[in-house]
């Protein structure tokens, strides 16, 4: 059983943490204290909310408006799969199939119909650059009428998307072809991981065939990522998962391939340097020397390779071990308006973010360079703002929940089953 799994049988049995009130104000208290420290904007300015609602009415008679402009893929097979506790759901995919190829439609929200350079809403996206998740507590980079409703491809509902249309040899999973329009999309229906691992194992389901056939193509991708020696840090991840991880990162690599080699044009591209060659010889010493785990002989020639191979045949016990080892020596990504340098932990020679433009900032403006062609006048700040505020959120996440922990309370446990405030102490789970 998946971590996902466990946690979503966890939650349907035990319900959310319970925490008293005096707890509550307490972990406000931190997160205020948190806010404060790394400046992280929590509520919306009231123009900003003004903007977003003026922005989302009549939502319904614009998009019947777009459908001159943009293609009409609404009778096409679309499905999102999130965590369970996802709030907003920015990317959904499609897949067909014929003898020689794969036909792979990736659907991102269109957040840029909305959210334009001339915004308040831009300007204050700007700031926060990107959304900081807590557990059981969200500070969204937009607010939360366009991040949770307007925007978010939820099932049902026509939607405004940026589709990224890919056509795969079926042998090389090369693209035979890169088509990125507008579009108007309507998902069928909003799976969680779990759920999408239930459709995988039931052939009978609704969208059996579709995930079935996305898994095969996604362990295909997989598998020949880790060939080239793409760093894989977590070998036990579940089908699900391994869908839409692969599924994003090739629509990622077409966009980016399309900036770069067709258009040439700047971009908020994701640089990722790599470590020295002493720095992963210590990160690769410190593997060898954990009990039961070995490095085989043929996979030394690459650092990521030979860390795939230590993490697939390691016993679990060791596994957060093992990865601790590589992000200590692990120099941190960062935006970059050229690409130069590539991506040396997925070992991509031009990568860049395309597919969460609700909660990245990076996305948002990719989007808009995408469409327009029209490259920003202040990029490489938008790059250096970006890069700045994605540590300051990761830290700020990483404080809180040692906070949590600190007062016995479990935050995979709040993350996965919310939190519910009782009067009475003996009531207090904790998630524990």
């Amino acid at each position: 059983m998946s971590d996902e799994q466990a946690a979503a049988g966890t939650a349907e049995g035990q319900g959310p943490v319970k925490i008293t009130e005096e707890m509550a104000e307490r972990l406000e208290e931190k997160r205020e204290e948190l806010f404060e420290e790394f400046d992280i904007r929590d509520g919306f300015p009231i123009e900003v909310k003004r903007e977003a609602e003026a922005r989302s009415d009549g939502i319904e008679d614009e998009i019947d408006a777009e459908l001159e402009d943009r293609q009409d893929l609404r009778d096409l097979t679309t499905w999102t799969t999130d965590p369970i506790d996802a709030q907003d759901f920015d990317d959904a995919i499609s897949i067909d199939e014929n003898e020689e190829t794969y036909h792979l439609w990736v659907h991102i929200a269109d957040v840029t119909h909305y959210v334009t350079p001339e915004t308040t809403m831009w300007e204050e996206a700007v700031q926060r650059s990107n959304t900081v998740y807590l557990p059981a507590y969200t500070v969204h980079m937009l607010p939360s009428v366009l991040a949770e409703t307007v925007c978010s491809l939820v099932p049902e509902e026509d939607r405004l998307a940026h589709t990224v249309e890919m056509v795969l040899d079926r042998e090389t999973l090369s693209f035979e072809s890169i088509d990125i329009y507008k579009s108007v999309i309507r998902s069928d229906e909003r799976l969680t991981y779990t759920q999408c691992e239930n459709r995988l194992d039931d052939p009978d389901a609704p969208l059996h065939e579709e995930n079935a056939l996305a898994y095969e193509l996604a362990e295909q991708m997989h598998q020949q990522r880790k060939e080239d020696g793409s760093l894989v840090l977590n070998p036990r991840r579940d089908r699900a998962h391994t869908i839409i991880e692969e599924c994003m990162l090739k629509a990622n690599k077409a966009v980016t391939h399309e900036l770069m080699w067709n258009r040439g044009v700047e971009a908020m591209y994701r640089v990722h340097p790599q470590p020295t060659p002493d720095q992963w010889n210590d990160a690769l010493k410190e593997i060898q020397e954990l009990d039961g785990v070995s490095i085989p002989g043929s996979s030394w020639d690459d650092p990521r390779k030979a860390v795939n191979a230590a993490l697939e045949e390691a016993p679990d016990r060791q596994l957060n071990k093992i990865q601790r080892a590589v992000l200590k020596v692990m120099p941190r990504a960062k935006y970059m308006n050229d690409p130069f340098g590539g991506h040396h932990a997925l070992n991509f020679d031009i990568y860049g973010h395309f597919t969460s433009p609700i909660r990245r900032l990076s996305d948002l403006v990719n989007h808009w360079i995408v469409y327009t062609n029209d490259v920003p006048e202040d990029l490489i700040e938008l790059c250096d703002r970006a890069s700045d505020k994605q540590k300051d959120g990761e830290t700020c996440e990483r404080l809180y929940k040692q906070f949590l922990e600190e007062n016995h309370i479990d935050p995979y446990a709040v993350n996965n089953r919310g939190l519910e405030i009782v009067e009475d102490p003996e009531e207090a789970t904790h998630g524990v």
